[in-house]
């Protein structure tokens, strides 16, 4: 009988059998800020490998509207959803209440924006703590415990090549990025000789909704079509990168998928970038 893996790959490729299993049948997996971008590419993958997937937003409207993407290209999934907004305290608590176990907790909730050091007041950096460092904090404290003692779990925290190479458009949000990988290696520590993972992928420029939509901003200002922005942006703002594109949700997402799997059991405490070759040092 197929299964919510099946259709996925099915559609994807013709030859399914040739793609690997990663064994996340029936593990429950709740992804934070899941409504569109990463987040949402993340949920549809795991979604894809039959995992129980919770998918996360700020409004049910959001979230009923990703939940029926995903349903659409897997009729077999296995989804909810909650509509929380989890940049505070009880935002967190709500959802912990509602799901007070899972196996695999992705935190990806985040939010940007560019702005000049010195024009950055106090609540602009508290509001960046809260929402991209603290969401990931207040969750994983909620669960950690449970994989513990289950002996079995995934927690991921979605950083970004910003955590090494701050940004000066925005410092703010570079240091919530590298925060997210501090955090990630201390609680990996604390699950030393456990089968509880704890890792931070780092995502490079990535054509997730909010980005999309800023550079068809700048790219109107500039006068330039999306393409030749594009071009611009990767020779003048991230030269270093080796793919020279933004890169999709879903190439992130697949790396997050395979950190979340079974097979990923030896990386633990691990920075794993998928960003595109920006970051230059090798270790």
């Amino acid at each position: 009988m197929a299964n919510a893996r099946d259709e996925c790959t099915i559609r994807s490729n013709p030859a399914a059998e040739t793609e690997v299993n990663l064994d996340l049948e029936n593990r429950k997996a709740l992804i934070s800020g899941s409504t569109a971008g990463i987040g949402f590419a993340i949920a549809q993958a795991l979604a894809c490998e039959s995992a129980q997937v919770i998918i996360n937003g700020r409004t049910q409207n959001r979230v009923d509207e990703a939940l029926a993407k995903i349903q659409k290209e897997a009729p077999k999934a296995k989804l909810a959803g909650i509509a929380a907004d989890l940049g505070t305290n009880a935002g967190c608590d709500l959802v912990a209440r509602r799901f007070p176990t899972v196996d695999i907790l992705v935190n990806n909730l985040g939010i940007f924006e560019p702005k000049p050091f010195e024009q950055i007041p106090d609540a602009d950096w508290q509001r960046f703590f809260e929402i991209n460092v603290m969401s990931g904090v207040r969750l994983s404290r909620a669960y950690l415990p449970g994989m513990k003692q289950r002996n079995w779990g995934r927690i991921v925290f979605i950083s970004s090549e910003s955590a090494l190479h701050i940004p000066a458009e925005m410092i703010h949000y570079g240091m919530t990025k590298t925060a997210q990988i501090a955090i990630a290696r201390g609680l990996a520590e604390t699950c030393a000789a456990t089968a509880v993972t704890v890792n931070s992928v780092l995502a490079g420029p990535t054509a997730s909704e909010g980005v999309t939509q800023f550079v068809a901003a700048l790219a109107k200002e500039k006068g330039l079509s999306a393409e030749e922005f594009e071009k611009e942006f990767f020779r003048e703002v991230r030269p270093t990168s080796l793919l020279k594109r933004f890169i999709k949700p879903e190439e992130v997402a697949a790396a997050v998928a395979f950190v979340c799997s079974s097979a990923a059991s030896a990386i633990n405490g691990a920075a794993i970038r998928a960003e595109g070759g920006v970051v230059k040092s090798a270790f």
